[in-house]
C-alpha cells in the first residue's frame, strides 16, 4: 500500500513537472506569436507554431496548447497567402492550413466546449471550399457544424464573432448580407473594445482586433461609404501599421473622394 502511494505521488510529481514545462513552452511561443504578428512575418510565426508543436507533443499536452499551434498555423497560412508568391507559396500555404485543422480538431477533441478552436475550424473549412461547389458539399456541414459549437460555448468571445463575420464577409454577394455581415463584426469590434479593458491571462489570446477593423472597413467600402470605410482603416493600422489589407483599402477609398 505504501508503495503503490509513493508510486502515485511520484506519478503526481512528474505529471505536475511536464505541465510546467508545457506552459512554459506556450508561453514561449505566445511571445513569439505576438512579435510575428506584429511584423506580420511568416518565418516568426513558423517559429511559434514549432514551439506550440514541441508544447502538444509533450504527455500532457491540453486544448490550449493545439488552439495555440492551430492560431500559429493559421496566421502563417494568412501571411503565405497574402505575400508575393509562387506556386511554392501555395503548396506552404495549403500544408499551413491542413496542419491548422489537425491541430485544431485535436484542441475540440480535447475540449469540445473549446470556443475559438470551433471558430478558427469553420473559417478553415470555409476556405477549403474556396468557391468550389463539390467542395461545399463536403465541407459546407463541417463550416455549419463548427460555427454552431463556437457560438454555443462563445457568443460573447471577440475572435468567435470576428471570424464568423470574417467568413459572412467572404461568401456574401447582396447588400442585404453585406449589412448582415457588418452587424456581425461591429458586435465583434464592441466584444474587442471589452475585452480590451481586462487583465489579460498568461496562455488566453488577445488577437484580432486590428483585423475586424479593417473587415469593418472592407464591409463599408462593399455598402458604397467610404468615409466610413476610411476611418475603420485608420483605426485597423492605429493598432496594426503592418495591416497591408487596411493600407491597401485605405488607398482605394481615398482615391474615389
Amino acid at each position: 500500500m505504501i508503495r503503490l502511494v509513493s508510486i502515485l505521488m511520484l506519478c503526481s510529481v512528474l505529471l505536475a513537472r511536464a505541465e510546467s514545462a508545457a506552459d512554459k513552452l506556450t508561453a514561449a511561443g505566445i511571445a513569439e506569436f505576438t512579435a510575428a504578428y506584429q511584423a506580420w512575418s511568416g518565418a516568426r510565426f513558423a517559429v511559434a507554431a514549432k514551439t506550440f508543436r514541441r508544447a502538444s507533443t509533450n504527455a500532457s499536452a491540453t486544448a490550449t496548447n493545439f488552439y495555440w499551434l492551430g492560431a500559429a498555423e493559421f496566421h502563417r497560412m494568412l501571411q503565405l497567402q497574402n505575400s508575393p508568391g509562387s506556386e511554392t507559396n501555395k503548396s506552404a500555404s495549403a500544408a499551413a492550413l491542413d496542419s491548422a485543422v489537425d491541430a485544431l480538431m485535436a484542441a475540440v477533441t480535447l475540449n469540445e466546449r473549446h470556443a475559438e478552436s470551433h471558430a478558427l475550424l469553420g473559417t478553415l473549412y470555409g476556405m477549403k471550399i474556396n468557391g468550389s461547389v463539390l467542395r461545399a458539399v463536403r465541407f459546407g456541414p463541417r463550416v455549419q457544424k463548427h460555427q454552431d459549437l463556437a457560438l454555443a460555448s462563445g457568443a460573447c468571445n471577440p475572435r468567435v464573432q470576428y471570424l464568423l463575420g470574417m467568413c459572412r464577409f467572404h461568401t456574401a454577394k447582396k447588400p442585404e448580407a453585406w449589412r448582415e455581415t457588418l452587424a456581425t463584426l461591429l458586435a465583434a469590434e464592441k466584444l474587442f473594445v471589452a475585452e480590451a479593458k481586462t487583465a489579460a491571462a498568461p496562455l488566453h489570446p488577445r488577437w484580432g482586433n486590428d483585423s475586424c477593423l479593417t473587415f469593418i472597413g472592407r464591409t463599408y467600402e462593399l455598402l458604397g461609404q467610404p468615409k466610413d470605410a476610411a476611418d475603420y482603416f485608420r483605426k485597423a493600422l492605429a493598432i496594426h501599421p503592418q495591416d497591408h489589407v487596411a493600407q491597401d483599402g485605405l488607398k482605394r477609398v481615398a482615391a474615389k473622394k
